[in-house]
């Protein structure tokens, strides 16, 4: 009988634990649905939140589209450029200037988000103007994960009147950087007329030019952060045209690739200014060049530069009129000054014309110096070895071949030739 009364009680006490295993399961999964419906409830929330909202000033802007564009650089080489950056998202501008944007751009990481606005009839939203900040139609905003933004701007004066409520330190260093533009864009450029593109004027807007990416790089050198740093350097060079300022830029290259290996844009930029990709720079040594003279013979540079103490090899073409203009006001004074005393020049000409070579050369009172061209215009052996798309271009080395310097002209020229010769 005991055994018969246990066996029951063991089957009953067996049934009461099923059935509250199955209470607490029911309940498990009653307590889950309504977390579920909880967070479906609060991701339909969250999508109804804009992660960007804000207001365009619509005094001036009857050329304008009443509408906001969001495109995306996807490589280091589309920041700032026009036609290749990826639309993700737009919206109309409400009359009263208002606007806002949902659906939130799909991004694990920090990147760079280019609002645009464009004029009546522009077909691609996608276009950037790089043609004055106080005018261009864009402004890069740092995208982060998880945050929602407030702008305001003037529709025809996009990016040098965009403010951000409440930036993070990214999106204030890229307000800074963005004032920094403007301000050196109207000290160096903003004065310029038609003086300026003078033959003589032509050498002080690269001048201009060298100080105003000078500063957009600067900028990248003390800032701390990443991504407003490589909008400097692409803004000092929207086309990607480094070539003078190659020693700043490949600089940036080495600081950026220490701290951030990884990012696939420092990568990318890091392989854009590649030295084999950027003419010879300041301390290395200028490649072993033969050079066809100008009498029929051939030698090398390191031949013609024994026992000297300076050289300067000026690549030039008599079609240039700013190389001209050096010809003629610099160098021939220099070389009455010091060609006497162990300073040599070596101008390589970029010419298709021997006779125009020829007639320059005489003109100018440049024979008084060595003078080399391969005379096939652009196709130059020279212009390849030293990686140079641009003239007037010149390299100031020692007797090893060593680069003192490069692309000095005008009083800046004079005041090295000076300094070196007189030092050394």
């Amino acid at each position: 009988m005991n055994s018969s009364f246990s066996g029951q009680a063991i089957f009953r006490v067996r049934e009461r634990v099923e059935s509250k295993a199955e209470l607490v399961t029911f309940m498990t999964m009653k307590n889950s649905l309504k977390l579920l419906i909880l967070f479906l409830f609060a991701l339909h929330s969250c999508s109804d939140t804009p992660w960007l909202s804000g207001s365009l000033h619509l005094e001036n802007a009857e050329d304008w589209k009443p509408m906001i564009y969001v495109v995306h650089p996807e490589k280091f080489n589309d920041i700032a450029q026009s036609f290749v950056g990826k639309v993700l998202d737009s919206t109309e501008v409400n009359s009263d200037g208002s606007f806002q944007l949902g659906k939130l751009p799909d991004f694990q990481d920090k990147t760079v988000l280019m609002l645009v606005v464009q004029k009546r009839g522009e077909k691609y939203p996608n276009k950037l103007l790089n043609e004055n900040p106080s005018t261009d139609n864009y402004f890069p905003l740092v995208y982060e994960p998880g945050t929602s933004l407030r702008v305001d701007a003037e529709m025809a004066n996009f990016q040098s009147s965009f403010s951000i409520a409440n930036p993070s330190p990214a999106n204030a260093a890229m307000l800074e950087l963005r004032d920094l533009r403007r301000d050196a864009y109207k000290y160096h450029f903003e004065k310029e007329n038609s003086s300026n593109l003078t033959d003589e004027g032509l050498l002080e807007r690269e001048k201009n030019l060298k100080a105003y990416q000078g500063k957009l790089i600067d900028f990248a050198d003390t800032t701390a952060h990443l991504l407003p740093a490589l909008m400097a350097i692409r803004w000092a060079s929207p086309e990607g045209n480094f070539e003078r300022i190659a020693e700043m830029v490949y600089a940036q290259s080495l600081k950026w690739s220490n701290l951030y290996p990884g990012h696939k844009w420092v990568q990318q930029f890091t392989v854009t200014v590649d030295k084999k990709n950027l003419p010879v720079l300041i301390g290395d040594s200028i490649p072993e060049i033969h050079l066809p003279m100008m009498d029929g013979t051939e030698t090398s540079l390191r031949q013609l530069s024994k026992n000297k103490k300076l050289i300067l090899l000026d690549v030039w073409a008599s079609w240039c009129a700013p190389c001209r203009v050096e010809n003629r006001n610099v160098l021939v004074p220099l070389w009455e000054r010091y060609g006497s005393k162990d300073f040599m020049i070596v101008a390589y000409g970029l010419e298709s014309s021997k006779k125009a070579w020829a007639k320059a050369i005489e003109k100018d009172g440049a024979y008084r110096w060595l003078h080399a061209s391969h005379v096939q215009g652009d196709q130059s052996p020279v212009m390849e070895e030293l990686r140079l798309k641009t003239i007037p271009a010149n390299f100031l080395l020692d007797p090893e071949g060593k680069v003192l310097a490069k692309n000095l002209h005008g009083q800046d020229l004079v005041r090295f030739v000076d300094e070196y010769m007189v030092k050394k």
